[in-house]
């Protein structure tokens, strides 16, 4: 079998990030992704979910890649987003 990993997806304000652990808790693969700020009038902040969406995935192949695993290797996933 395997050696299986923990994934760590933090979707921030400002950009998207995942995070690839192993077995000892030692990080093994990570990748983050700025993604834009609109601004429509003075206060506000909004995000374009689709812009998001993708950098999620990219987040998460380009973690995969540095960690030379794939998808399939993670046990789990945890999320955490804009809060």
């Amino acid at each position: 079998m395997s050696e299986s990993f923990i994934g760590s997806l933090d979707q921030g304000t400002s950009s998207t990030r995942f995070m690839i652990f192993d077995h000892a808790g030692k990080i093994v693969g990570q990748h983050q992704l700025e993604h834009r700020q609109i601004m429509p009038q003075a206060g506000w902040v909004e995000h374009d979910a689709a812009e998001i969406w993708a950098r999620t995935q990219e987040v998460i192949t380009g973690a995969l890649k540095q960690a030379g695993i794939i998808g399939s290797q993670l046990a789990a996933i945890g999320i955490t987003n804009q809060r």
